[in-house]
This record gives structure tokens, sequence and C-alpha cells, in this order.
């Protein structure tokens, strides 16, 4: 059975209505990154990071999987499928995909400060109530934090990542420009005889030597 990789970004999901980052009308047009994703923010004002990730939590309740997440899913019953995600929502999954590494972070799950990549500390947030909020614990007992991966911290599920794309036999990646590193250099480990697809309406120049097939329609 043929292995697929997808390595997918925020344009997957923007046709659910979850708005992304860095398109003109995005959310760092409303937020400054160094207040609201970096960890020296959430130390100057963990209140304002916990609403602003419990509203883009809240917002997922509204939206549904779109027919990319869908396709996707369905690719599993012909080949093995593997997801890596920048995305930290969890349209993949509600779409049926069984194989997702977010290398962002999930909305959906909560964490410790004091060591936040340590499995015993990070939990699933369930609804109704997905609200973190100050003085909320984690098993470690400091205050509980978003499951994000933010900038200047590393991204622990980048090695998993790099052993699915090294083993793929096709390598697709959709929603994403790839500008932001380390996610960037994941074409990095394919292998020679992969094949390559990029699926983007407005394709950024991609600086890798590889034989890329473009599909911009």
């Amino acid at each position: 059975m043929k292995k697929i990789v997808f390595i997918t970004g925020a344009g997957i999901s923007a046709e659910s209505g979850i708005k992304t980052f860095r398109d003109s009308d995005g959310l760092w047009e409303e937020y400054r990154v160094e207040d609201v994703a970096t960890i020296e923010g959430y130390h100057r004002d963990p209140e304002l990071v916990l609403n602003f990730y419990n509203e883009r939590r809240a917002q997922l309740k509204d939206v549904k999987p779109n027919r990319a997440h869908e396709l996707v899913a369905e690719l599993e019953k012909k080949y093995e499928v593997v997801v890596v995600t920048q995305n930290v929502d969890d349209l993949h999954e509600r779409a049926g995909s069984t194989n997702v590494i977010h290398l962002h972070g999930e909305f959906m799950k909560a964490t410790s400060s004091y060591n936040p990549n340590n499995p015993k500390n990070i939990v699933t947030l369930e609804s109704p109530d997905t609200k973190i909020k100050i003085g909320d614990k984690a098993k470690d007992g400091s205050q509980l934090r978003p499951f994000i991966v933010w900038f200047g911290e590393p991204v622990p599920m980048m090695e998993p990542a790099a052993k699915e794309v090294m083993d793929a036999d096709i390598v697709v990646i959709v929603g994403t420009s790839l500008q932001v590193y380390p996610a960037a250099s994941l074409f990095n480990y394919a292998r020679s005889d992969a094949k390559l697809y990029l699926i983007d309406p407005r394709p950024a120049a991609i600086a890798y030597n590889l034989p890329i097939h473009i599909i911009a329609k």
C-alpha cells in the first residue's frame, strides 16, 4: 500500500471559516504576535493570552470540516495516509483522518506552564466548558496554558513528522506557503523517488531543487 503524507496549513481550514493568521484580514491584523503567541507575552499577561485562545476554541464549535478535509480522510480507504499539519484545529480528525501529527499543538488541549511537552501534563478540554481560566491547574500544580507551540519554543513533533516524510511515496502540500520554520524544511526529507505535489491557488516560490508538481486550480 502506497503511503501519502499531507503537509497542511491554514489554507485548508480557511474554507471552513477559520481565520488564517497571515492573510490581509487575518488574526495578526487584530493582535500582536508578541502579545499572544510567545512565552514572553504569556508571562506578561497570561489572562490576555488565555482569553485569546478561549475565543479561538469557542469558534471551533461553529465550524465544520470542509471537502478538502473529507477528501484527505477518504484516501485512507486506498492508501496509508499521514497528515502533518501546522494547524491547531481538530478539523482533520473530525473529518475522519486517523493519523494526524500536529506540529504546533492543538486548540482543544491544555498543558503545564512548567513542562508543556510532558504527556502526563496534557489534558483534553471537554465541552461544554472548554475555557482555561486563571487558577486552573495542571497535574504538576502549575497554571494550565494552551497546548500551543509558540514562536521561539521547540517543536517536539518535527522529528516524528520528518520520519513520516522520509517514508512517503507521495508528499502533498495543501494550504501552506511553507514560510515558517522548522515546518518549511519538511520537504527536504522526501526521498528522491517520491512524487511531490503543491496544491495552492496562489503558489509561493519554494526554494527547493526538487521536481514539484504545482496544482493551482
